[in-house]
């Protein structure tokens, strides 16, 4: 039997998955494509997109820049989606499925790895250290993730972490840690609001009723924890 890896237990991820929500992150697509502008891609590249989801930056990334992209997601049902959309849109980026924690790749084979609100759900510095480990030297980490802007009480960082089914609620200076325990360098923050885009859905048959129920208590928990749950973009280098 396939070993199945659990994040969590979150139902805000299995919305995701059977919604199959897109550009799901903070900023969406249009902060990828922005974020992307800065830094050196070509033909010759190689990129992971860990925590992959549907695929869309993925795709991006092979259609706009020919680079060879591959994605993974621990997730099965966003798995499918993602190597849907690759087929329809006949782009040859390699789709696996696994835990970031644990990635079957070798050594040194990536120029750049982007993270999208993936580590919060996760175990940041055993996933970092395998982000580090697959970075050629000098390669990028690109990472847009959730950031509380101050420390919270209690209650409200169980709610969150209950909610979302993150690992832990990080503020910007635990964030800079972990990358610099993991070994990165020159590490650059941003908040760029100015960009966003709206989701898109890959809808699947079969959505529990309860998932329904997400959308509404995720609307409530950005209005209740507006200007405290916030996010940041990262870019460091190995």
């Amino acid at each position: 039997m396939k070993k199945v890896f659990l994040i969590q237990n979150s139902k805000y991820l299995d919305f995701l998955s059977k919604f199959g929500v897109g550009g799901a992150h903070p900023g969406g697509i249009n902060l990828t494509e922005e974020i992307f502008k800065a830094e050196s891609v070509s033909n010759t590249s190689y990129i992971l997109d860990v925590g992959c989801g549907t695929g869309q930056t993925a795709a991006y990334l092979a259609n706009k820049y020919e680079a060879n992209v591959t994605g993974i997601d621990i997730n099965s049902i966003m798995v499918a989606k993602a190597k849907r959309r690759m087929k329809k849109d006949r782009l040859p980026v390699k789709i696996l499925q696994g835990s970031i924690e644990k990635i079957p790749l070798p050594d040194q084979k990536f120029d750049i790895i982007i993270s999208e609100s993936v580590l919060s759900f996760v175990n940041k510095p055993r996933a970092l250290k395998e982000i580090y480990r697959l970075l050629k030297s000098g390669g990028r980490f690109i990472a847009i993730e959730f950031t509380i802007n101050q420390q919270l009480e209690e209650q409200c960082e169980q709610e969150i972490k209950k909610f979302y089914g993150f690992d832990s609620c990080s503020m910007k200076k635990d964030w800079v840690a972990l990358l610099e325990r993991a070994g990165f360098k020159y590490i650059r923050i941003q908040n760029n609001k100015s960009i966003s885009s709206e989701p898109e859905f890959q809808y699947s048959e079969d959505i529990e009723p309860e998932l329904h129920e997400i959308m509404d208590k995720l609307y409530d928990m950005h209005i209740k924890y507006a200007g405290i749950l916030d996010y940041r973009i990262y870019s460091c280098t190995k």
